[in-house]
């Protein structure tokens, strides 16, 4: 098994579900802690301007205490983080956990950009029409198990998949709430499952 901090330094980095910010210290210096296991320090500066370029409030509020920020702002401040690490792989945890809808609409907005520059991103999301819209591949489970898989836009318009989990149709029977784990790779999807 290995540690996390050689996870991390094979380009493997996780933004976790619940945000987890360092709340005393500022936004700058949570984005530092990103950069913790690299080597690169000289392209340190444009990574700043690259999260900064994707979360402009987090610039505006760069000296100001990471538990001060509203909670889409802590989850940009987490995802930004995250990609100060400057990761092969990024695993999203439900990023619109107790988020507003439109906070949640750019979070998702940002997570397609990031894919589109190369970025290979998994994502764990009960929102299933939002992570089937920007994912490549999707797996569907239900209490740990994968009860459907395929690519993103098949099962977007699959009947059963409206019905069952879209709301679509009729409600959802289930007690179960289904996780959406999706992949989206600019190259090739990954067969990875939670």
């Amino acid at each position: 098994m290995l540690a996390p901090e050689h996870i991390v330094g094979l380009g493997v980095v996780q933004a976790p579900e619940g945000r987890q910010v360092f709340p005393e210290l500022s936004v700058r210096e949570n984005l530092l802690i990103g950069t913790y296991s690299r080597r690169d320090r000289q392209n340190v500066p444009g990574d700043f301007r690259r999260v900064y370029g994707h979360f402009p409030i987090l610039k505006e509020r760069e000296k100001q205490p990471a538990g001060t920020l509203s909670g889409g702002e802590q989850q940009m401040l987490a995802i930004g983080r995250a990609l100060m690490a400057n990761p092969k792989v990024l695993l999203l945890d439900e990023p619109s956990l107790g988020l507003a809808p439109l906070v949640t609409k750019q979070i998702f907005g940002i997570i397609g950009s990031l894919n589109r520059e190369g970025v290979t991103i998994l994502l764990v999301e009960q929102n299933a029409r939002l992570a089937l819209n920007i994912s490549n591949r999707a797996y569907i489970l239900e209490n740990g198990r994968i009860v459907l898989s395929g690519a993103s836009a098949d099962l977007l318009k699959s009947e059963d998949v409206k019905r069952s989990y879209l709301g679509v149709g009729h409600s959802n029977e289930s007690d179960n709430e289904p996780e959406m784990v999706s992949t989206a790779d600019s190259s090739l999807a990954r067969h990875t499952h939670k």
